[in-house]
């Protein structure tokens, strides 16, 4: 009997277990994940072909030499077809990343790159290119009382709701260290990568929550902090550039909804870029920013 869980508010049944997801009872499946024989030359026929993936109409082929092929269609399917010496912490961490997306995408959900916190009945995204801290921020607002909503993907629903990912947030070495988190104890995401696994005991937050806030993070190679929030039509770029996997949209034939998605958000919520230091990420000194930007300015009507 397959194992069943719950995530970004879907019921999905997997043949292997997914630590990291929330158990669900069995009931209505929206998504199955499961063992099977996947091409090794990709689509029959395929809009779009990437060195390691290609796209079609409701059907993603993804390659990752040493790991798995994995063919994900529909928005409620994904096989996994493993290499002989793959292991199931590094399939787990692609299944949960680019597959979990690409399903998300056919179900024509807006999924940005980055993590959420609840803030009062809202919800504030922290979004930007990997590295910049997004995970570390979320890990210092939940140090603080602050519950966490989702990590890595932040999935919108047609209410502009970000839905519940899982209770996991994924910190290096350097960043744990920062807020004082032993990684002694916990499991690397990937081995011969330090990054590790930091599950979140207490403090996630499983209801769905409107869109407050939206944070793009960026650094510099100056000692400033700066806040800049966006207006108007310069909010539409950001939001799109920030979707997560946004390669895999074309080839999906979902390019015009995305784009509709991004401009329903971007009317709805506050959007401000943040650029801190490179060399020092001074964490309490980003929280407290934010803090007192949250409780100064109003929310878009």
């Amino acid at each position: 009997m397959p194992n069943t869980y719950t995530a970004f508010g879907l019921t999905i049944a997997s043949s292997i277990e997914l630590p990291p997801l929330r158990k669900s009872p069995v009931t209505t499946i929206d998504v199955t994940i499961e063992y099977g024989k996947v091409s090794r030359d990709g689509l029959e026929q395929p809009e779009v072909v990437k060195p390691f993936s290609q796209t079609a109409a409701n059907e993603l082929w993804l390659h990752i030499p040493e790991v798995a092929w994995f063919y994900v269609s529909h928005g409620n399917r994904i096989v996994i077809d493993a290499e002989a010496d793959s292991d199931l912490q590094t399939i787990r961490l692609f299944l949960l990343g680019s597959c979990l997306g690409a399903i998300l995408h056919q179900r024509n959900r807006l999924v940005i790159h980055g993590n959420a916190i609840r803030f009062g009945d809202e919800c504030v995204i922290f979004a930007g290119n990997s590295g910049n801290g997004k995970s570390t921020l979320a890990a210092a607002f939940h140090q603080r009382g602050y519950e966490v909503l989702a990590d890595d993907l932040a999935v919108v629903d047609e209410q502009l709701r970000v839905q519940p990912s899982y209770p996991q947030l994924k910190l290096w070495h350097d960043s744990a260290k920062k807020l004082n988190i032993n990684t002694d104890q916990l499991k690397q995401i990937r081995h011969q990568i330090n990054k590790y696994a930091y599950p979140i005991k207490e403090g996630f937050c499983t209801t769905p929550l409107p869109v407050r806030a939206l944070y793009i993070l960026n650094t510099h190679n100056e000692e400033s902090f700066e806040l800049e929030p966006i207006q108007g039509m310069a909010k539409f770029n950001p939001l799109k550039s920030n979707t997560y996997r946004l390669g895999y949209l074309e080839g999906l034939g979902l390019k015009p909804n995305h784009l509709k998605q991004c401009a329903e958000l971007a009317n709805r919520i506050k959007l401000s870029r943040i650029t801190r230091p490179d060399r020092d990420f001074q964490i309490e000194k980003l929280v407290e920013m934010i803090e007192h930007d949250l409780e100064t300015t109003a929310p878009v009507a």
